[in-house]
């Protein structure tokens, strides 16, 4: 023992406690990944201790010890429990030797055969239900094995497909190589060598089957997959492999699949299954509206139409129609709807029942122009409104309402007589009770009279007629109620219902018996409506008036119309800041049958819309919107920009727009109603060689942008009963623009049939002259040929057209160019005389031949 402390001895002692392991044998796994990666795993087995029947499991007992001691805390409370069970054997009370049972009541018995019964019924409609569903869990059997047996059979008839198939395969190889016989002995030995190897070995491999054990059935062989090349051995990438390995590196195989997929864009060669989707189709849609709800392809679409006869494009818009119908071509189930269903609920609303209360009648006077219907109307209202008109004609609708001498009101609409204004009267047809019409005595039923009556017949008014200028010399009034046979009016005279009577506007006769037979009527219709609701109307007539605005004459038919509403009317709404009668008066309020100007529209309405009031600005915005884009789409659709419509039809329309000449025109008149009838007369005069275009057509005096849109396109400006403003004055001084003004509807339309005629070709009539014989024909020289003739029938003028006959056809038609009598040139030669011809720019004369000579005169046309 030294005090030397030697470093490589170890000290002696218990550094950890000692235990006993279970033997343990490590491993290592190498793992190699693509791209050359490589990982190492540690692999632990343990090997655990077989005990043998004399060995004792010492490890279990220590875990045994505790699960000894854990019952034995709980087990003093089952000592104890027997302690509660004293009392239960001491003695008890003394109880009665029976009990007495109380006899049920007729309620209890009754409630108790109620449950019994309810019982029964439930169990009956339990076994009901049970017994359906047997029926149907049988009935779905049934169909279940009819559906495996038909697959069955499918299977069988596929497997006996491919059976024969591949025998014919067979079949056809053997026949190949018999025919071709190439093969040498030496591979025939190394072939049957095969197979006789691959024969030993399937031999080998195959089953043995004993006696009692079941046959096993027999799985083919799977198909060996055919490797592309060698199988290429990964391993790490460093930079020693990078730099000295012999092999080329390549892609790998997910790599290479990744890549294919990124160029293919992902997409499945497995066709997609096509969805059947509800489609929501509206009034009109466009050809990309429809494409995007289907989710088709709007080229689809297209070609489907094209099909059908219908060029279109993306854009273009198609009705409901034909949208359904490419929708269920291509699958799809379709749901209609409109975009009217904004409009629902905004007239005709249903009143309460004993809210209406008696109405004024409104009374249209109609009938033929100048027999007096509106001075009749200003001597019943004691004014004089024919000198406020143009000409003496009525070129506005006018409504007025008239106290009687008995105390009641009545409405009248006066409306224009003459021709062009035929839509006026069928308004004002439809906005009334009574109509009555006016004949003249002296001049009888004309062709706007009988107009009248058929507008009256169509709206299912009532008739009165009022047989005019009874005081003139010539007057007949048995000669009108004859006439008025013809159109189906028997009067009460005559025996039938129409009442009648005869008047004088001008010495104002029996005007009375005229507003007593008009109160009868109207006591007869029973006329009611109810104030106490929003109000509805029809526009009687619209204007932009310079210092108001647009301005409606209305005639309100139901509820009150106050300051303040907000009214709809056609496609535009306002707020009403003023309401103003026949008399020029401000009114509050207008109630049913009273004929008010309204003031505070965004635009002038069209005559003949119907007016409502609305709850908010949102509602008339939403309404309003919906009619301008109804209003676009029908000026686009009879156009042909929105719709090209068939391929015949574009091709008639080439030919006939190919030789049409056009006049185009921008109209502006001071009401609605007059330029709707100057648009009207208009389109009548045209024919398939000239045709007038509206440019534009509005409401107001003529603006700069008027104008500008005449200059652009070369038309003229036409002005009825307004003026331009001092702009557009200035503008069409310098860019040279016609402006024309014009109060009297006949005036306008004379001057354009004037105009529209000079763009018509002058007509061409031919006269006859004369013919002349050709006896001989000579050639001269430095002149050519020229033909010795004679005339035989009327003269020959030189420069007149001529034709050159032979054999009764017609060879040549030209001029002639030399006249010659003996050695003069003359103007004409007349019958029986000689003379010397020479045509121009021809020389193919003979003798025989026969020359007629004509002239040309043109004569202007017109419409």
């Amino acid at each position: 023992m030294t005090d030397t402390k030697n470093p490589g001895d170890k000290p002696l002692g218990l550094g950890k406690t000692l235990t006993l392991k279970r033997p343990v044998e490590q491993g290592t796994v190498k793992q190699s990944f693509s791209h050359g990666r490589s990982k190492s795993v540690v692999v632990e087995k343990v090997k655990r201790r077989v005990i043998g029947p004399g060995d004792k499991p010492e490890a279990a007992a220590p875990q045994a010890a505790p699960a000894a001691r854990k019952p034995a805390a709980p087990s003093a409370p089952p000592a104890a429990a027997p302690a509660p069970a004293a009392p239960s054997k001491a003695p008890s009370a003394p109880r009665t030797p029976g009990v007495v049972l109380r006899t049920l009541t007729t309620d209890e018995i009754e409630a108790r055969d109620r449950a019994l019964a309810d019982s029964r019924l439930r169990e009956a409609d339990d076994r009901v239900k049970a017994e359906a569903d047997a029926t149907r869990r049988a009935a779905e059997d049934a169909r279940r094995l009819a559906d495996r047996e038909a697959a069955e059979a499918r299977k069988r008839d596929e497997e006996t497909r491919r059976t024969q198939e591949e025998e014919s395969r067979k079949k056809a190889e053997e026949s190949a190589k018999k025919r071709l016989g190439d093969e040498t002995p030496a591979a025939g030995v190394a072939r049957g060598r095969v197979a006789t190897a691959e024969d030993e070995d399937e031999t080998r491999r195959a089953p043995i089957r004993r006696p009692g054990m079941p046959a096993r059935p027999v799985v083919p062989p799977k198909p060996e997959r055919t490797k592309a090349g060698q199988e290429k051995q990964r391993t790490r990438l460093t930079l020693t492999t990078a730099f000295e390995s012999e092999e080329e590196r390549a892609r790998s195989v997910a790599s290479f699949r990744r890549r294919v997929q990124r160029m293919t864009g992902k997409v499945s060669a497995e066709p997609k299954e096509k969805l059947a989707r509800e489609v929501v189709i509206p009034e009109t849609i466009t050809i990309q509206e429809l494409a995007n709800r289907m989710a088709e392809r709007a080229v689809d679409v297209i070609r489907l139409l094209m099909k059908q006869g219908e060029m279109k494009k993306i854009n273009d818009v198609i009705d409901a129609d034909t949208a359904q119908l490419i929708a269920e071509e291509m699958g799809h189930t379709v749901r209609r709807v409109a975009e009217s269903d904004v409009e629902e609920g905004l007239f005709d609303a249903a009143d309460e029942e004993g809210a209406a209360v008696p109405r004024p009648p409104v009374v249209t006077i109609m009938g033929h122009v100048d027999h007096g219907k509106t001075s009749l109307l200003d001597a019943i209202r004691q004014t004089n409104v024919v000198s406020g008109e143009a000409g003496g004609i009525t070129q506005h609708i006018g409504a007025y309402q008239v106290k009687t001498p008995a105390g009641s009101l009545v409405t009248f609409i006066d409306t224009p007589g003459h021709e062009a204004f035929t839509a006026m009267r069928q308004r004002g047809a439809k906005a009334t009770d009574i109509v009555v019409l006016v004949v003249a005595a002296d001049d009888g039923v004309m062709p706007q009279t009988a107009e009248a009556i058929n507008h009256a017949k169509a709206a299912g008014v009532p008739i009165i007629v009022a047989i005019n200028k009874i005081d003139k010399q010539g007057a007949k009034p048995e000669r009108v109620r004859t006439e008025l046979l013809q159109h189906e009016l028997q009067v009460e005279s005559l025996g039938g219902e129409i009442l009648e009577v005869e008047v004088s506007a001008t010495k104002k006769l029996n005007l009375d018996k005229l507003l007593e037979l008009i109160a009868l009527q109207a006591e007869l219709l029973d006329l009611k409506a109810n104030p106490d609701r929003p109000a509805e109307g029809i526009v009687i007539e619209a204007k932009l008036d310079k210092g108001r605005g647009p301005v409606a004459t209305v005639l309100v038919q139901r509820g009150t119309l106050k300051g303040g509403d907000i009214v709809v009317a056609g496609s535009e709404w306002g707020r009403v800041r003023a309401l103003i009668d026949d008399q020029g008066k401000a009114v509050s309020e207008a109630g049913p049958s009273l004929p008010v100007e309204i003031l505070g529209f965004q635009g002038a309405p069209e005559a003949g819309d119907r007016l409502a009031v609305v709850e908010n600005e949102a509602r008339a915005r939403e309404v309003t919107e919906y009619r301008q884009r109804q209003r676009r789409d029908l000026a686009a659709a009879r156009s042909g920009r929105g719709g090209g419509g068939s391929i015949e039809q574009m091709m008639s329309n080439l030919k006939t727009a190919a030789g049409r000449q056009e006049f185009p025109l921008v109209i502006k008149g001071d009401v609605q109603g007059s330029v709707e009838a100057i648009i009207q007369a208009l389109a009548k005069l045209g024919n398939d060689e000239v045709a007038a275009r509206v440019l534009h057509a509005g409401v107001g005096g003529i603006t700069e942008s008027d104008i500008t849109l005449a200059s652009a396109s070369g038309a003229a400006v036409l002005g009825f009963n307004v003026r331009a403003l001092k702009e557009a004055r200035e503008a069409g001084d310098r860019t040279g623009t016609e402006i024309r003004y014009y109060n009297i509807i006949y005036d306008l339309v004379d001057d354009i049939r004037k105009a529209m005629s000079g763009l018509l070709a002058p007509e061409r009539r031919e006269e006859f002259l004369g013919n002349a014989e050709i006896l001989e024909v000579f050639n001269i020289s430095k002149v050519g040929k020229v033909a010795g003739c004679k005339v035989t029938e009327g003269r020959v003028e030189r420069g007149a057209g001529v034709r050159l006959i032979r054999d009764n056809v017609v060879v040549h038609e030209g001029k002639l160019s030399t006249l010659k009598r003996f050695k003069d040139e003359v103007k004409e030669v007349q019958a029986g005389q000689e003379c010397g011809m020479a045509f121009e720019n021809y020389q193919d004369m003979r003798a025989g031949d026969v020359i007629e000579c004509y002239s040309v005169t043109e004569v202007t046309r017109s419409l």
